[in-house]
């Protein structure tokens, strides 16, 4: 090889090398731990972004993990912020107890996410809680109070296990418990698709079912039973509070479940996606993001 073109090869694997430093994808990569909470579960917990900035906290839903964050965590928009993601107990890679009250008593839950904050040592972050996380933020504003955090953010929140704010689907949840192997992955499948009013690709959709079947099912015998009271966390929060809703969310009925937060507290906020489902900040990333990074800044600690 000539001298000209082995200065041309060093020169492009260079440049190479800075677009890929440069990729959300590479800077997502970020790091990887374990906390242990009060019981002993152990809980995983990834961090990326901006180890200076703002940190934020995302709390997945049922079924899923850390994984579901992909659109955010990958997120340029974001990438400012100190982004911290977990698997919550029975999900992903955290532990799974078989003991049934480990999931239905939600100071569990709170305790959880607690012990996620002291251990990352994140300063005032926001929470933002998907689904069954939602139940997660209002556990631990109940618990530990708003002190430690900047703001919360529920997408399509659980606010109350109540008929009047819950869609049901009976067939679903008792597929999802059935102890016949092929019952149970056919209902996680139907679960998963009434997540979303626009599906994603099918590489996302596969993962996220992957990602769904590893949950335990000890937590999906219990988990519909958890405790929550949305009256004593919402209602006394003085931080800011945003309500993000898809219009068509086949799993929480948007309209009922806003209504009630702000009739526990008229100060919480709301947007309603007209063309999303379950799952907003997969089928409108660049505008869950967008309204995200709006709320943080407004929310952070000056």
């Amino acid at each position: 090889m000539s001298r000209l073109s082995f200065n041309c090869l060093v020169s492009s694997l260079a440049v190479i090398a800075t677009l890929l430093a440069l990729s959300p994808d590479v800077q997502a990569e970020g790091k990887s731990y374990t906390v242990n909470a009060p019981d002993g579960v152990k809980i995983a917990v990834q961090e990326t972004g901006n180890p200076e900035g703002p940190s934020v906290i995302f709390i997945h839903g049922l079924l899923g993990s850390h994984l579901n964050w992909d659109r955010q965590i990958n997120s340029p928009r974001l990438a400012r912020y100190r982004l911290i993601t977990y698997d919550m107990r029975g999900h992903g890679l955290s532990g799974k107890p078989a003991d049934g009250e480990a999931y239905s008593d939600g100071r569990h839950w709170a305790d959880d996410l607690a012990a996620v904050i002291r251990s990352a040592h994140a300063r005032k972050p926001t929470l933002v809680g998907w689904s069954l996380g939602g139940v997660v933020i209002s556990n631990y504003l109940e618990k530990y109070g708003d002190d430690p955090i900047a703001g919360a953010v529920y997408v399509d929140g659980v606010i109350e296990l109540k008929p009047d704010q819950i869609t049901p689907h009976p067939a679903i949840y008792r597929d999802l418990n059935s102890p016949d192997l092929k019952t149970h992955l056919d209902g996680v499948r139907d679960f998963l698709r009434l997540c979303f009013h626009t599906r994603p690709d099918a590489a996302t959709f596969g993962r996220l079912y992957a990602n769904a079947a590893m949950a335990s099912w000890d937590m999906q015998r219990s988990v519909m039973s958890i405790t929550v009271d949305a009256a004593k966390a919402l209602g006394k929060a003085r931080v800011p509070v945003l309500l993000i809703y898809g219009a068509q969310d086949a799993l929480v009925r948007p309209t009922a479940a806003i209504a009630r937060a702000q009739a526990l507290n008229p100060a919480i906020q709301s947007k309603l996606y007209a063309g999303s489902g379950h799952a907003p900040f997969i089928e409108e990333p660049e505008r869950f993001n967008r309204d995200l990074s709006v709320f943080i800044d407004n929310a952070k600690p000056r």
